[in-house]
């Protein structure tokens, strides 16, 4: 297998086009371990840590843009955590200090998965995925981008460029269950806000149906809002919980977050 290290954007989208098949890395907390299950087995992997564009993030006119490869740590801190809480709640809940140096929000969509951590806190506030190839770019509503179980849109020459997300500054939080507070999949997951400027009450789940799910009610019914919240979900039963336990505990969460971010 080879192991390809472009150092510009331009680079990297021509090297996929002419490789369909390989994959991109970068923090490869994910890739790794389909490569080590053998999983997986590309041509090629294509390094993005030398792809200076895909690093940090920006503010263009009130939109705030993560690249792709910004990392969990970065995230946990400074102005992209003051901006959106409950994205930095959740990196703080990802894996190890090692992982999180080095795992990517840009990895986590492209993973797909229906317990990726970064998502539900994204959905919440409405985020867009841009994407890019060497035939251009366009940009996602995140709702949108994933299909399936660990399936997205992108075509096989196109790259996670960055998310755009126009912050409501409304309160906001995350909470997952799992068997312990770190080094698991979460047993399910919750990203909650509470718009008054909207009135609307807005909440994503994870683990517990084949995609993240955005769930919305009018905040003058926020009561029944964990009801809903619960019944919108469709999980299964594996070894990590019943489709029962992911309900009760999508509940209690909702319940919480409320309680968190009403007082």
């Amino acid at each position: 297998m080879d192991v390809l290290s472009p150092k510009t954007l331009d680079e990297a989208l021509r090297l996929k086009a002419e490789l369909p098949d390989a994959r991109f890395v970068q923090g490869g907390t994910d890739v790794l371990v389909e490569l080590n299950f053998d999983r997986s087995r590309p041509p090629a992997l294509i390094n993005l840590n030398g792809v200076g564009e895909l690093r940090g993030f920006a503010r263009e006119n009130g939109t705030l843009v993560l690249g792709a490869g910004l990392t969990y740590t970065e995230a946990m801190h400074g102005p992209v955590a003051e901006e959106l809480p409950a994205l930095a709640e959740a990196s703080r809940t990802v894996g190890s200090p090692q992982i999180r140096n080095r795992g990517t929000i840009g990895g986590n969509l492209g993973t797909a998965s229906p317990a990726g951590d970064a998502i539900p806190p994204l959905l919440i506030e409405d985020a867009e995925v841009e994407i890019a190839s060497v035939r251009g770019e366009r940009r996602v509503p995140l709702g949108d981008f994933v299909v399936g179980v660990k399936r997205n849109v992108l075509e096989p020459d196109e790259l996670v460029l960055s998310v755009r997300v126009q912050p409501s500054r409304a309160r906001q939080t995350f909470m997952k269950v799992g068997p312990r507070n770190a080094m698991v999949i979460s047993v399910c997951s919750l990203a909650l806000e509470v718009d008054r400027e909207r009135g609307e009450v807005r909440a994503a789940f994870g683990s517990s149906a084949p995609t993240v799910r955005l769930v919305t009610a009018p905040l003058a019914e926020a009561d029944g809002f964990p009801e809903l919240v619960a019944s919108s979900a469709s999980p299964i039963d594996d070894v990590r919980g019943t489709a029962d336990y992911r309900r009760h505990a999508l509940e209690v969460l909702a319940r919480r977050s409320l309680e968190r971010c009403l007082a």
